[in-house]
């Protein structure tokens, strides 16, 4: 298919014909509760995906996992090399029910729903361009789609990360559907998180009858989550948040078993290879006499690094936005991490933050700007026209 001006012109009138189609998806997949921990409501979602890759023709597949939802993967075209990688996950934050409390609505221009920003509205996107394209023949290159089932938890019932890192390899460029922000900025680069736990074993003791007896894992704890902050760099790019603190069974015991859990995020994962000997050492230290620390991993989520392409790529990403008449995207770096980390380990340039635009994921108050799930539409399918 040629790419001049009067095909896009008709591409952009196609996606405009396909509003109300779009609202109608977007509803039918936030009015499903789908929380990482809901592994059939996540399946729900990749099953009713999965049908609608099927009709575009693509040849699909699941990842199935016990306890986490299943990562979808869809393919057309030649995807041995030189492949578009299209990204996305299909599980929210939200608990079960939270539709039943605040189910799809648009008011005054604004979407709200549980996920209708944090991905749904870019899942709608993506499917909605890819429908156009492909009606209109496209086949300038292959594509794959790779949607994941716990991105949300970072995968830490799964091994979605493999499949994206393995699928990954060989692409052209990657794209993902995440929140897309009000400044009109699109990420390039992505934090990586690292979560933690260190629990303390020490011994009971009645602080009344016999307190001297006593090792309170509590207090040795509180020394170690100390010197887990003070490991932070803001400078360098890494920090430390010890955002969860338990122990103790009630005030007139000792505590024998105290544990933190810990939040690093680092913009370099060899800032976390530099800072793991020294958590391992903070561990082993003992503060209180006869404590025992173990450390453990929960998750780990790489960092989304620019690769070479990645300049390349923002600067088209820019121009479709030019002849769509869009504001400008500049380039971001966030905190937040996303499975855009995989491709770019994959070596693939990668632009993240293409969904629709809006505010407050993870809240209660989330929401998204209804026109933009049409205009970034039409810009992901311009993109892929330039490309």
């Amino acid at each position: 298919m040629s790419d001049t001006l009067l095909d896009k012109n008709k591409i952009w009138q196609q996606i405009d014909d396909e509003k109300e189609n779009m609202l109608q998806l977007w509803q039918e997949l936030v009015n499903v509760d789908c929380g990482s921990g809901n592994k059939a409501g996540v399946d729900f979602i990749a099953q009713k995906i999965e049908a609608i890759l099927k009709t575009l023709g693509f040849a699909t597949t699941q990842v199935e996992f016990e306890k986490a939802g299943n990562t979808l993967v869809g393919k057309i075209g030649d995807t041995s090399k030189d492949f578009i990688v299209l990204l996305g996950h299909m599980d929210t934050v939200f608990k079960d029910g939270t539709v039943a409390e605040r189910p799809f609505k648009i008011v005054d221009g604004k979407a709200y729903g549980p996920g209708c920003l944090d991905m749904k509205g870019g899942i709608v996107i993506m499917l909605t361009a890819l429908k156009v394209l492909l009606a209109n023949n496209y086949s300038k290159h292959g594509i794959k789609v790779i949607l994941a089932g716990d991105e949300e938890v970072a995968h830490y019932l799964s091994n979605a990360s493999e499949t994206i890192l393995a699928e990954s390899k060989g692409a052209l460029a990657a794209f993902n559907f995440e929140t897309g922000f009000l400044d009109q900025g699109v990420v390039t680069r992505r934090k990586g998180r690292y979560e933690f736990t260190m629990e303390a074993y020490g011994r009971g003791a009645h602080v009344g009858n016999d307190p001297q007896s006593g090792r309170s894992a509590i207090i040795e704890l509180m020394h170690k989550g100390l010197d887990i902050e003070a490991l932070t760099d803001f400078d360098k790019g890494i920090n430390f948040n010890v955002g969860l603190f338990e122990g103790g069974t009630v005030s007139n015991a000792v505590p024998d078993y105290a544990k933190l859990t810990c939040d690093t995020r680092y913009t370099d994962y060899a800032l976390l290879e530099e800072v793991l000997p020294k958590l391992q050492a903070i561990a082993a230290k003992q503060y209180v006499p006869d404590t025992k620390t173990v450390l453990k991993t929960v998750t780990e989520f790489q960092s989304m690094d620019e690769v070479p392409g990645t300049a390349a790529l923002l600067q088209l990403v820019q121009e479709a936005a030019a002849e769509c008449n869009l504001p400008q995207p500049t380039a971001k770096a966030v905190g937040g991490g996303s499975d855009s980390a995989y491709a770019t380990v994959a070596g693939v340039p990668t632009i993240c933050a293409l969904g629709v635009q809006g505010v407050r994921n993870h809240t209660a108050e989330e929401f998204a700007v209804v026109d933009t799930l049409f205009s970034r539409c039409k810009l992901f399918a311009t993109i892929m026209l330039n490309i």
